[in-house]
């Protein structure tokens, strides 16, 4: 049985995607499995990995679901993460970003 899931992003520059994701999540990552490879646990079962792999970097979407994305919003505002505020999307309100590389983070909340 499935118990945990790990979503991942693959970019190009591991030092510059980590300064970008602790922005995001204000903290910085949780594990460092190996050379290449940083975590964020964001939750008892589920969180993301970011890996460096330039050859297929920027060609993920991450879609996490926000308890306030408005307070999300601002946050990643003052972080300076550039969006355009939240949106409507898929019967709710998202929120997109994208990473260094062109990763597409979406938050989704209400």
């Amino acid at each position: 049985m499935i118990h945990r899931m790990l979503a991942h992003c693959t970019v190009t520059d591991l030092d510059r995607a980590e300064r970008w994701y602790t922005a995001l999540f204000e903290r910085g990552p949780d594990a460092r499995p190996m050379p290449g490879l940083v975590e964020w646990h964001l939750g008892d079962s589920f969180g993301l990995q970011v890996w460096s792999e330039p050859d297929r970097a920027g060609r993920s979407t991450v879609v996490l679901d926000e308890t306030d994305l408005d307070a999300a919003a601002a946050r990643a505002a003052d972080a300076g993460i550039e969006h355009d505020g939240p949106q409507p999307g898929g019967g709710a309100r998202i929120l997109q970003l994208s990473d260094p590389d062109g990763n597409r983070v979406v938050l989704t909340g209400s």
